[in-house]
């Protein structure tokens, strides 16, 4: 995973992001990233350089979510607690804007983060009983009805 606690110059987020082509908007001191679905938030630090606060995520309806291995299948998790199953496009494009974005930042990849996708939830048991046996009732998540 992400080391959230490095910190990155001015320039090397706000123009060489923008020239690998990732769409950049910053706003107040706050800097969205996003290419192919997915986004990453960095924040200035008073020290005036920028930090990564929100990892790189796949964005649904512009929201960032968070990736959710159930055991079973992977899924998108809105804040508002709303869950949607993650489609193998979505994972391919989440790895993609990773990589790229480790790459045009200089961060290294290690080689257990490089297998596939890294989930920031991951809360399953299959013995009936011990917490996690119901993922959706450990995450306390509902279904969603539009697709």
């Amino acid at each position: 995973m992400w080391d959230v606690k490095e910190r990155f110059d001015t320039a090397l987020v706000l123009q060489k992001l923008a020239a690998t082509a990732f769409q950049v908007g910053s706003t107040g001191g706050v800097v969205r990233v996003e290419k192919y679905g997915c986004a990453s938030e960095f924040r200035r630090t008073p020290d005036g350089l920028y930090q990564m606060t929100i990892l790189p995520s796949i964005l649904w309806n512009g929201q960032f979510t968070r990736l959710w291995d159930a055991g079973y299948q992977k899924f998108l998790l809105l804040d508002d607690g709303r869950k949607f199953p993650a489609q193998a496009a979505q994972l391919m494009n989440l790895r993609r804007f990773n990589e790229e974005l480790r790459t045009a930042l200089g961060v290294p990849t290690y080689y257990n983060e490089a297998l596939g996708s890294t989930c920031r939830v991951t809360t399953y048991d299959r013995v009936k009983g011990r917490p996690g046996d119901t993922p959706d009732k450990t995450i306390k998540t509902r279904a969603s009805v539009e697709s």
